[in-house]
């Protein structure tokens, strides 16, 4: 009866239950062994008065508990809840109980900040990967190995939610995107016609699966196909050159700045990469040094272009058109569609700007709780929009150029400036900020804070964005700080930014400097 994602373990163990499923560390599950997993959480999570709607959430690197936590979800008709590793305690705290997250899984690397965040949410239940703890944290695999395994079918139709994926919101706060089973089913689908997924695939999954990409690009749809999915916890370039080798990787997904830190390695000429068929890059376009280093080594990009919103695929360039399209995101995936508008609503001719709209069955239903925001997003006959700015050509492959909002990207993770205006408001010192985002040769883009202090107050760049840390995610802090005495308004009193951009934007001037970023 469940039609959902939660019984692709049973599904896929009826069909090739010897299959290997999932490789972390020294550590292997075969489908079989996957789908009793689940089972046994499932269990395990209803035992506790987790049902139908309910929403449990987890927090953690790259882990099987992460796809286990997942498809237990599923199988009970809970809403599953990914939650990032860098946000800081109070952000993860607002994400918990916006979802009304009644169970948060965690992973030993974020006991201090589930805790924290946990209690601010009063979330009921903390179930920890590595153990109970003597805070009252349950313990993961002691509950599994308590738990029954028998069979579990709950009635789950494709269009109930699976999953609240949240972006950062324009205003400052954070938003859910209610993605169902049939929108993430049917990305999978896009991502298998597109990509050529096969079921010997051994995808290796280093981006972090709490991102839409990570998780909706590589890992499920190999799971979809049969294949086998390698987690690794962090990037580190050594180690994925390495289990390319050793694993024979086939499919991986990465940024740019992933794949350059990979041909800098000494290791880059030696390494047999025979075994590769598709390298997906995402993020931003692929810079033509980059595509160069790949071709000289007998590979070829397919890029994309796509948003949570989504599922995230919107736009994909294959491989064959990676040198004579470079720079482009596309065209839309198989079951997309996609349109070019100008601000009038009328179609954008080749080589004109407008804001893409997208629409197809792995769109989001919309934003949770969020009605107003929900209808904001979406266009005359259900379009959503995406706040992007493109233009295409003559084939019909679009470019994106700008953005209709001011998130900028920076090692493929958006930025909010509101956001970040809003913490850095907090500081006493500060009257006005705008947060911008500037080009920086290693993460694409990095932000830049201007900053007008308030009457009389004194303060430097360490002082400013020192108050950050611990408030916010690590790379949502700016790098550099310009203090100024007023910023450019309208006559209503908005901060004009392509004219603090334009200012501010280029080189670093006076009361500016660099700052590590992680």
């Amino acid at each position: 009866m469940n039609q959902g994602i939660g019984s692709w373990p049973a599904r896929r163990a009826r069909k090739t239950p010897d299959r290997v499923a999932v490789v972390h560390d020294s550590r292997t599950l075969t489908y079989r062994e996957l789908h009793e997993r689940v089972l046994r959480l499932a269990h395990a999570l209803r035992a506790l008065g987790t049902g139908r709607g309910d929403r449990v959430a987890y927090l953690g690197p790259n882990h099987p508990a992460f796809l286990e936590t997942l498809f237990a979800a599923g199988a009970l008709g809970a809403v599953f809840v990914p939650l990032n590793t860098r946000l800081a305690a109070p952000e993860l705290a607002f994400n918990l109980t916006d979802s009304g997250s009644t169970v948060l899984v965690h992973a030993p690397e974020q006991a201090e900040t589930a805790r924290t965040a946990a209690a601010e949410a009063g979330v009921r239940h903390r179930i920890a990967v590595a153990g109970p703890d003597e805070d009252g944290a349950l313990g993961y695999e002691e509950l599994l190995a308590g738990a029954e395994a028998g069979p579990l079918d709950e009635a789950v139709a494709p269009e109930e939610p699976c999953m609240i994926m949240y972006t950062s919101g324009t205003t400052g706060r954070p938003k859910g995107a209610v993605l169902s089973h049939a929108n993430i089913t049917w990305n999978s689908v896009n991502v298998l016609v597109d990509t050529d997924l096969a079921g010997d695939e051994v995808t290796l999954v280093v981006a972090p699966l709490f991102h839409t990409a990570g998780l909706n690009m590589t890992c499920l749809p190999t799971l979809l196909k049969g294949g086998r999915v390698v987690l690794l916890k962090a990037f580190d370039a050594e180690r994925v050159l390495e289990l390319i080798e050793d694993l024979g990787v086939t499919y991986m997904f990465g940024v740019p700045t992933m794949y350059d830190a990979m041909a800098a390695r000494p290791r880059w000429e030696g390494t047999d990469l025979s075994s590769l068929r598709s390298l997906n890059c995402g993020g931003a376009p692929v810079p033509a040094r980059t595509i160069a280093a790949y071709l000289h080594r007998g590979l070829a990009f397919s890029q994309g272009y796509g948003m949570t919103e989504a599922s995230p695929g919107v736009l994909y360039l294959d491989r064959e058109q990676t040198s004579a399209k470079a720079g482009s995101a596309g065209v839309p995936h198989f079951f997309t569609d996609t349109r070019v508008v100008l601000p009038d609503g009328s179609e954008a001719g080749p080589g004109e700007r407008g804001e893409v709209l997208v629409q197809g069955p792995h769109v989001m239903s919309g934003y949770w709780n969020r009605p107003e925001d929900t209808e904001d997003a979406f266009a005359q006959g259900g379009w959503l929009r995406t706040g992007d700015v493109a233009r295409t050509d003559e084939d019909g492959y679009a470019y994106i150029v700008d953005r209709v909002k001011d998130m900028y990207v920076s090692g493929g993770e958006n930025v909010y400036p509101a956001e970040v205006e809003d913490v850095l408001l907090t500081h006493p010192a500060v009257a006005e900020c705008a947060v911008i985002g500037v080009p920086d040769p290693v993460w694409g883009e990095v932000g830049r804070a201007v900053v007008v202090l308030a009457p009389g107050a004194r303060a430097d760049q360490d002082d400013i964005l020192g108050h950050l840390q611990g408030r916010l995610a690590k790379y949502k802090i700016p790098k550099s700080l310009v203090l100024t005495e007023a910023l450019p308004r309208t006559a209503s009193g908005k901060i004009i930014k392509p004219a603090v951009r334009g200012t501010y934007g280029a080189g670093l001037g006076p009361g500016t400097g660099d700052r590590p970023r992680a």
